[in-house]
């Protein structure tokens, strides 16, 4: 029997035996690390039902409440953000005006610590996680620094009008192409933090999913890639083409070469599977271009991409607070920032 085709069998075999213990929800992020400084980070929202989202303008010197009682923590943004909204509640991808990026994606086995309302712990709302990043680091090595620290901790809930526990971990990049991955396993905060750490899906735990990559790493991928929708297979694919496309400085090729393997991992609008119920459809995906500091959005329900230079935007403390509506499939096309309005901050959900 040939070489590869042992490789077939057993990666068949492994695979099988892996899906029987883990079904997830679908999302992706992956990161670009091109020549001159060129880094460039995509994801997907992946979501049974419709996930309403816009697009936010935050600009520095915003007061910030942890949104969990009267041990919150308190905050003043450093830096001035773009962010994709869930619901308006929560903040669950952006970047902000250093070249950070953060983006939310589900973990079904997240377990946060304890807590008690108005006791003595200090706490973040899970819906401010990312925000919180956003506003304070400019860099993956500061943010590890700070977090590390566990000054406070992470306070869940359940997703307001559903029965639905937010279980999620947060990947984190920046312009230099470093890397850090936060879960909270077991009620402790595990931190991953390499140059190497360019993707991510959903369960399992990220520890688990390098061991997968490195399983595949020995089947070259163009023989065979997993191809399913699950987690675990888009984690396969989106690592390998991310390295496989192009590495280049030109924006006009390296933007849609990033495009293309995010959705390459993205999953068809409408697919659902009654043995699988958390299969879900993509819903909308972001590429944030770090070195030129510009932030895409693809809705899979318009025709158009659209995005944002932050050079046409105020971010300074006496700059507004500026939404681009997206929730009614409001159509744009191409750089959209005179598409802003001046609107009032949403309230992050936290607990009552």
């Amino acid at each position: 029997m040939r070489k590869e085709s042992i490789h077939l069998i057993l990666a068949t075999l492994f695979l099988c035996s892996f899906f029987t213990l883990n079904k997830a929800v679908a999302c992706t992020r992956v990161v670009y690390q091109g020549p001159n400084g060129t880094t460039i980070t995509a994801r997907s929202m992946d979501w049974k039902d419709d996930i309403p989202a816009n697009l936010w303008v935050f600009p520095r010197g915003m007061e910030r409440n942890g949104e969990v009682g009267t041990t919150s923590v308190n905050w003043k943004s450093k830096y001035g953000s773009v962010i994709t909204s869930s619901w308006d509640i929560a903040s669950s991808d952006g970047m902000n005006e250093m070249g950070l990026v953060a983006n939310i994606l589900w973990l079904v086995e997240s377990q946060y610590p304890e807590f008690e309302k108005d006791k003595s712990t200090p706490g973040v709302s899970i819906s401010l996680w990312l925000q919180y990043v956003l506003d304070n680091f400019s860099t993956v090595e500061e943010a590890v620094a700070e977090l590390g620290k566990e000054e406070f901790v992470i306070v869940s809930s359940t997703i307001p009008g559903t029965d639905k526990f937010t279980t999620v971990h947060l990947a984190i990049s920046d312009k230099t192409g470093d890397n850090a991955i936060f879960e909270y396993i077991d009620g402790k905060l595990v931190i991953h933090h390499d140059m190497s750490y360019a993707t991510m899906t959903n369960s399992p735990i990220f520890e688990e999913q390098l061991a997968i990559n490195s399983y595949w790493k020995g089947i070259p991928g163009t023989i065979m890639l997993p191809g399913t929708n699950r987690a675990a297979d888009r984690f396969v694919r989106a690592s390998y083409y991310i390295d496989a496309i192009p590495k280049t400085d030109n924006t006009r090729i390296a933007i849609p070469s990033v495009f293309s393997v995010i959705r390459n991992c993205s999953v068809p609008l409408g697919i659902s599977s009654a043995t699988e119920p958390n299969i879900s459809s993509t819903r909308w995906r972001t590429v944030a271009d770090q070195k030129n500091l510009v932030y895409y959005f693809d809705n899979v329900l318009n025709p158009n991409v659209v995005w944002v230079e932050f050079s046409k935007l105020d971010f300074s403390e006496n700059g507004e607070v500026r939404k681009l509506s997206l929730d009614k499939d409001e159509n744009y096309s191409g750089e959209s920032s005179m598409n802003f309005k001046s609107s009032q901050p949403f309230k992050f959900v936290g607990l009552e």
